[in-house]
């Protein structure tokens, strides 16, 4: 089977690289997954992007090895079974906010006897190799949000789920959650406290962390604390980004 990339830089205590994709193209896909990013995520809950628009965006990260990963919209157990079949090696899932939807979400990326996940891989044997039902179990990440005061407060339910290989915290949802601005990058020391103890009671599990964060100088800091997953950047705002600077510096020239 082919490898999954975040399971190689884990092993090796290294931390994932995240690129994150909203804008519904094949083409920007294939282009951010150029980069040399260890994973790319199609965002399917505040992205542009429903599944018509993923598969190709999973087919075009494919052509190189940067690992496609996948958010769903919600906890549901068709679309994460579907774009499982699509070829995404990870799920992160959002508002996971106790032990129940946990355990539905992990199950559902898993064949039985570990979880409910209905056979029928399709793209995914093309892609990840036809020895794919033996190790999909093992290969596949699944990722719950925490980004509720109730997940945290049902926190050491939800990581004591079987199968879970980890949390990815979406810090704006948090924030308004803890009564707070909604914002990537949080300096509120209430949502700053909340994130750095979820992380610690994670990796105290032996589980995975991730965060959501807008900038380069922000994920380090998060490396700094102990996280092994960052997300540095979306397509839409890099693009965005780019285009005014350059639009900025003639500006600048021509003044």
């Amino acid at each position: 089977m082919r490898n999954n990339r975040l399971r190689e830089v884990w092993a090796n205590s290294g931390v994932v690289i995240n690129g994150w994709l909203g804008i519904p193209s094949s083409v920007a896909a294939e282009n951010m997954a150029q980069a040399g990013w260890d994973s790319l995520t199609c965002d399917l809950q505040h992205g542009l992007l429903d599944y018509t628009n993923a598969l190709p965006m999973l087919q075009a990260i494919s052509t190189t090895n940067t690992t496609p990963l996948a958010r769903v919209p919600w906890n549901e157990p068709g679309i994460i079974m579907k774009l499982l079949d699509a070829g995404a090696l990870g799920i992160i899932c959002p508002m996971v906010n106790s032990r129940a939807q946990c355990e539905a979400f992990v199950g559902a990326c898993r064949y039985p006897p570990e979880g409910y996940r209905s056979y029928g891989p399709t793209r995914a044997l093309w892609y990840a190799g036809a020895d794919y039902p033996h190790h999909a179990n093992r290969s596949v990440v699944a990722l719950a949000m925490i980004e509720t005061r109730e997940a945290v407060h049902e926190l050491d339910a939800i990581l004591g789920t079987p199968g879970l290989d980890g949390i990815y915290i979406g810090p704006s949802d948090l924030g308004l959650s803890l009564g707070c601005e909604a914002r990537l990058d949080p300096v509120d020391p209430t949502v700053v406290e909340t994130i750095r103890i979820v992380l610690e009671k994670a990796r105290q599990r032996g589980l995975h962390a991730g965060l959501h964060c807008a900038t380069t100088a922000y994920a380090r800091q998060a490396i700094a604390w102990g996280f092994d997953m960052v997300t540095t950047g979306t397509d839409n705002v890099l693009l965005n980004q780019s285009a005014r600077r350059a639009v900025n510096e003639m500006r600048e020239r021509d003044a």
